[in-house]
């Protein structure tokens, strides 16, 4: 199954410009980088849904909680820290 995860926006980490952006994404403690270029509306501290390594869409505190929450309920979460080629 693909799933989208979401996590919280801590770092821009690279810009080359409005469009490729690079950021440092937590997802409950556990940092990867992620592509932030589909999402050129997102800022530090914004909630973002990542999938592949892309951040999709940018969701609010409240939805990302829930569905964070879900998904560790349901063990959907425990490759999270394998490593980055993990399908994040």
């Amino acid at each position: 199954m693909c799933l989208s995860i979401p996590g919280k926006l801590i770092e821009i980490t690279s810009q080359l410009d409005d469009t490729f952006r690079m950021g440092k994404v937590s997802f409950d403690g556990v940092i990867k980088e992620v592509s932030l270029t589909l999402v050129p509306e997102a800022n530090v501290d914004d909630y973002v849904m990542v999938h592949v390594g892309a951040a999709i869409s940018v969701v609010d505190e409240e939805e990302a909680q829930k569905t964070f929450s879900l998904l560790k309920q349901l063990g959907e979460l425990n490759d999270l820290e394998d490593g980055p080629d993990n399908g994040l």
